[in-house]
């Protein structure tokens, strides 16, 4: 089965062409496309043309949340995408232009089967201490709990490790986005994002977790409505915010002021406690992998996260190349048969 992996993100898209067969998936062509919402299939499209290349059986979408109703895995039909509508209120930064682009490739593809990958199914068996929000039980109810986010990476680095996973790992997604994610016997128990991808760890623009009294503070001293708190949390804090002007580690490394050094040491220093959280809940630490542009590329970053954590005693650690786009083709290959 020929399968289009769509990868988007908040500002840009990801995408892979893939031949799969059973275990074997098969790159045959990989780019990434700033154009936005819908129109960036029609730039897909344009692109695998002009190189010739096979027109898809399949398309996966990756959604980074599915809200309350949908958890798994699914193909794509008018159900699940009114369930998807509902979940734009879960991740307003990630969701509305993964359907706008979910949208058109049903336009475009109208009898090709079509697949909803969710970064949040992998943890759907986090145990209910620690997907449980201390809330009162008509907003529980309400679907408000911890969800956790990345989850297509942590899975790809599940099947990667196969027979070689040990019973207790924490994986470090570290990007522009960063979680960290307690796996036990290769089922997620623990992660750091919540309810939507702003909390736990610092992140490019997202300042993770956050006493919510600054929220109450920004509202009631400063004026702040929702859609002005939104755009702070979203977009202008995190590295950004703390270096004054960009979230990206590889800035802050050639810079050479208070600033860049301030954000580089607030990451770290978020990092490294999450991660013992992480080992709190998991009873002990026999692997730590770092995936993610940060994780798997800044090894100034990764040594500073270790270099803070030899009390918890011997464990080892990894640094592996997250494949989300071949989970994508591997679950929409599955569904589609």
């Amino acid at each position: 089965m020929i399968v289009l992996a769509l990868n988007a993100g908040s500002s840009s898209l990801k995408y892979g062409l893939y031949r799969v067969d059973g275990d074997t998936c098969q790159p045959l062509f990989a780019d990434q496309t700033d154009t936005p919402g819908g129109d960036a299939v029609d730039a897909v499209m344009a692109t695998l043309r002009s190189r010739s290349l096979p027109e898809p059986d399949a398309i996966g979408h990756r959604l980074v949340h599915g809200g309350p109703n949908v958890r798994t895995h699914t193909r794509i039909g008018d159900e699940v995408m009114a369930h998807l509508a509902e979940a734009e209120a879960f991740a307003p930064l990630h969701v509305p232009p993964a359907l706008a682009m979910v949208r058109r490739a049903r336009e475009a593809f109208p009898e090709r089967p079509q697949v909803a990958c969710f970064d949040t199914a992998f943890h759907a068996s986090l145990p209910k201490v620690a997907r449980t929000l201390p809330l009162p039980a008509n907003l529980r109810e309400g679907g408000i709990e911890r969800y956790g986010f990345h989850g297509l990476s942590y899975e790809s680095i599940v099947r990667q490790l196969g027979d070689a996973l040990p019973p207790r790992t924490v994986i470090a997604h570290l990007g522009n986005g960063a979680s960290l994610c307690a796996v036990r016997d290769g089922c997620s128990i623990d992660t750091t994002m919540g309810l939507t991808p702003t909390g736990g760890l610092v992140m490019g623009t997202r300042p993770g977790d956050l006493d919510p009294g600054v929220l109450l503070y920004l509202m009631r001293e400063r004026g702040y409505d929702a859609a002005r708190l939104e755009t702070l949390v979203d977009r202008e804090s995190g590295l950004k915010g703390l270096s004054g002007g960009t979230s990206d580690m590889r800035e802050l490394h050639a810079m050479n002021d208070d600033n860049a050094r301030l954000a580089q040491d607030v990451f770290v220093h978020v990092a490294r406690k999450q991660v013992a959280a992480m080992v709190a809940s998991l009873g002990g630490l026999d692997l730590l992998v770092f995936t993610g542009g940060i994780g798997e590329n800044d090894v100034v970053t990764r040594e500073a996260i270790v270099s803070g954590l030899h009390w918890i005693g011997r464990f080892q650690t990894r640094v592996m190349r997250t494949e989300e786009d071949e989970q994508i083709a591997r679950h929409t290959q599955r569904l589609a048969m």
